[in-house]
């Protein structure tokens, strides 16, 4: 199954849970729960309080060479926007992918997410676990704190 197909089919639309594809076309399906959907929001306004240009959204769509990933946030330069802004699928990762791990995901699976979205162009992937920290890193591993983003918290919360 091919991306474009997954995003026509009606049958696929307004389910309460994110859809990827690997790199076989099968379809892989994550349950997110609503405190996933609280942290992507303030993650995202976070990112846009604190960087005057691009924009922060959630659920990109990025080609893989492991099929679709959807990454829950991500941060793009204007630069990039103008890039993918009219693809299907963003063919270059934005500069920031974030995941926000579930209870199901496990470490090697945020690993494999973090290698893909880096190789297809993003310069630093974060992840969020369940209790709101931020963990960053780049090519050379993990970071300290951002380098894009260096007053972005180590943890997030409703009130920050």
């Amino acid at each position: 199954m091919q991306w474009q197909e997954v995003c026509e089919n009606k049958s696929l639309q307004d389910l309460p849970f994110k859809i990827e594809l690997n790199k076989w076309g099968q379809i892989v399906m994550s349950p997110a729960k609503l405190k996933h959907s609280i942290y992507q929001a303030i993650i995202q306004n976070l990112l846009q309080s604190l960087i005057d240009t691009g924009l922060a959204f959630p659920e990109c769509a990025i080609q893989t060479s492991d099929g679709v990933k959807v990454a829950d946030v991500v941060w793009a330069s204007d630069e990039t926007i103008d890039q993918i802004e009219n693809e299907e699928t963003a063919s270059i990762a934005p500069e920031i992918c974030i995941e926000i791990k579930s209870a199901s995901n496990t470490k090697e699976e945020m690993n494999i997410k973090k290698d893909l979205y880096l190789e297809a162009g993003a310069q630093e992937f974060w992840v969020c676990d369940q209790n709101g920290n931020i963990t960053f890193f780049n090519q050379e591993g993990e970071l300290s704190q951002s380098l894009l983003v260096p007053n972005f918290p180590h943890q997030i919360r409703r009130k920050n």
